[in-house]
């Protein structure tokens, strides 16, 4: 393993509101993808990195270029959740995130997302700034 996948994932805090369920008072599927940004937006942040000034200073952003996300037991209203990140790979020009969403002890929703940065006027890939792979790997 390299120091990205033994590094402890980020936590993020997230609760069940009534908007987030269906008539059964289960979590939409579709809602976790929210759920999964907003972790991997909180990370960048935690990470040091601004995405409105990555994007208005070095050109460049982040676009996922592919998810995969496997259900193991629903979440459902008032649930307290936490939602793991980290980086599985980093190459030059994408990364992999590995993330969770946990109750308890219990492995909810699990997800692969592949990102790929870009630059902002042509939305061709990139790599990713210096700056910002440093950042990332020491995180």
């Amino acid at each position: 393993m390299n120091q990205l996948t033994e590094a402890i994932p980020f936590r993020w805090p997230l609760r069940i509101y009534y908007e987030d369920t269906d008539a059964c008072g289960i979590v939409y599927y579709a809602n976790y993808l929210k759920y999964f940004e907003r972790a991997r937006s909180e990370w960048l942040r935690h990470t040091g990195i601004n995405q409105q000034e990555l994007a208005n200073q070095q050109q460049s952003m982040f676009v996922v270029k592919s998810a995969m996300i496997d259900y193991h037991i629903p979440a459902k209203l008032d649930d307290e959740l936490i939602v793991t990140t980290h980086i599985e790979k980093l190459g030059q020009a994408s990364l992999v995130f590995l993330q969770e969403i946990w109750r308890d002890k219990d492995c909810l929703v699990s997800g692969r997302f592949k990102l790929g940065c870009v630059h902002t006027d042509t939305v061709r890939p990139r790599a990713i700034p210096p700056s910002v792979r440093n950042d990332m790997q020491l995180k």
